[in-house]
């Protein structure tokens, strides 16, 4: 069992990346930054629970759990058979040989023997001095390396009329280094995925793996072990069911391929556009795509390929087509459900059903819609608007009791608060005002108004305005005046104050 279980997002992305995007361990370790050997030991829990990908929609964070840790049997003392370390480390040297493949030789020799995180951890000890060095080679439809131009390019932008700096997006895939690049203001994470979403298309397919540099908007903790990658930036990748494994900190190794890229790109497209007055971002990717497009075609000279020759050949089969709709942006917030179940994102408040009050959840918005998720569920979604202060709220997501008073408005309690006369009209709108949600207000307000029927109309009319002059706002206090008849006593008028004149007090002309 590993020394502490990774969270249920990250199993899941383990799953998918092996099970979906075919991944070797390796690959799918670097994408979520653990070890290879908790990689295999999570796909081989998986695989003796007998799940499958996608999971099944009854396959909750706590039953998903249940299947990949089952309590362990009470095992009597047993002789575990020792492996063979000196042919395992020989067997390493050959060729696609691998741990986990030996381990699984040894499993069928040894049903009984070591798991396996215990037969790695074995012979990692007996083996010391083994520390593989990584070689990076770029098989076709792999790899597509991203990040930005440290050279700026000037563009006049229409708003204002200023020179700007637009920053360069550029994308290089690894095995026929077939190139994009493109203009925005900002590395900001609108511009970053909508850059990604646009690389895409250009290359009309999707490769396996996504290898940025370690930018903020696409990694949010750039780890040289485990970088987080940005909640957005992840559900790009499952969108387009591509793994993301981005360059290691201080490895230039890792995206070599995009350093190149970058520097080819400044060199034979921001260099040629030095002298060019570039009007607007769309005039300055215009310009962008043209010097690309000669860039593609011009031959290698240590290949004798061009570019667009290598895609056409390499990469462009092996890239899996892309999805029916492009990725569409969205904002995921970390929230907490208030108690009246709802939920708040830039000042607008959505419902979720009322059993999350308190729990923690994620929203994901995009342009139009806002969905709520928690434990990986979709728990409500809602046409997003901009409203400030204003609730959308389902029906389903109310209690019972809630439920009840859903058909009731403030404008039909006022509308029948009128037909008692002003000052009952009066008494209801004070009492709704008193409440941050006039949903809070209506058990009041049906309680004043149905003291009608057990009192004539002309008392509650009466007894409203009494409760108004005295500041009462509640069912109880109106029904307190009521019991006690003081609605039939008259109320009496404040005294008139009376100002004496002497020579000290000045009169109204005074101040004209």
């Amino acid at each position: 069992m590993p020394k502490k279980r990774l969270s249920v997002r990250k199993i899941h992305e383990i799953l998918r990346l092996k099970w979906e995007s075919q991944l070797s361990h390796r690959a799918i370790a670097h994408s979520c930054g653990i070890s290879a050997g908790t990689v295999a030991d999570y796909i081989q829990r998986a695989k003796a629970a007998g799940l499958s990908w996608p999971l099944s929609e009854d396959t909750d964070d706590e039953r998903l759990n249940k299947l990949l840790f089952p309590k362990p049997m009470r095992s009597k003392g047993r002789t575990i058979p020792m492996p063979d370390w000196s042919y395992i480390h020989a067997e390493l040297r050959r060729k696609g040989v691998t741990l986990s493949l030996l381990w699984s030789e040894y499993c069928n020799v040894h049903p009984g023997g070591y798991g396996y995180s215990r037969f790695c951890q074995r012979y990692r000890r007996w083996s010391k001095k083994l520390n593989p060095s990584m070689r990076l080679r770029h098989k076709a439809g792999e790899n597509l390396f991203i990040d930005y131009a440290g050279q700026t390019l000037p563009v006049v932008d229409l708003q204002t009329g200023e020179v700007r700096q637009a920053q360069i997006f550029v994308a290089v895939l690894g095995a026929s280094s077939y190139s994009y690049a493109e203009a925005h203001w900002q590395q900001d994470l609108s511009n970053w995925t909508g850059a990604h979403v646009r690389t895409l298309e250009f290359l009309g397919g999707v490769p396996e793996v996504l290898v940025p540099d370690n930018l903020k908007a696409g990694v949010k903790s750039p780890c040289r072990y485990e970088p987080d990658i940005n909640p957005t930036y992840h559900d790009l990748a499952q969108h387009y069911g591509v793994a993301v494994v981005p360059a290691r900190v201080r490895k230039p190794k890792d995206k070599a391929k995009a350093e190149v890229g970058v520097q080819v790109v400044e060199r034979w497209v921001l260099a040629r556009l030095r002298d060019r007055t570039l009007i607007g971002l769309d005039e300055a990717n215009k310009a962008i795509r043209g010097l690309l497009e000669e860039l593609n075609e011009r031959p290698m000279k240590h290949l004798g390929k061009s570019r667009r020759e290598l895609f056409e050949l390499l990469d462009k089969p092996a890239l899996k087509p892309l999805p029916a709709q492009p990725y569409e942006f969205a904002i995921w917030k970390k929230a907490r459900v208030n108690i009246d179940y709802h939920v708040e994102f830039q000042k607008h408040y959505y419902s979720v059903p009322y059993t999350l009050i308190q729990k923690e959840v994620f929203i994901r918005a995009t342009e139009r819609t806002v969905e709520i998720f928690h434990q990986s569920r979709r728990q409500a979604s809602h046409c997003r608007l901009q409203a400030i202060g204003h609730h959308s709220t389902l029906l389903e997501h109310m209690p019972a009791a809630h439920r009840k008073y859903s058909e009731w408005s403030p404008e039909r309690f006022l509308s029948w608060a009128k037909k008692f006369g002003p000052h009952t009209a009066q008494l209801i709108e004070a009492v709704l005002h008193t409440r941050k949600h006039p949903q809070q207000a209506y058990r009041t307000c049906l309680g004043i108004l149905s003291l009608g029927k057990r009192y004539t109309d002309e008392r509650l009319e009466a007894a409203c305005q009494r409760a108004m002059v005295a500041g009462i706002r509640t069912y109880r206090g109106v029904r307190n005046i009521l019991d006690a008849k003081l609605d039939q006593v008259a109320l009496e008028e404040p005294a008139a104050v009376t100002l004496s004149h002497h020579a000290n007090v000045r009169g109204e002309t005074y101040y004209h």
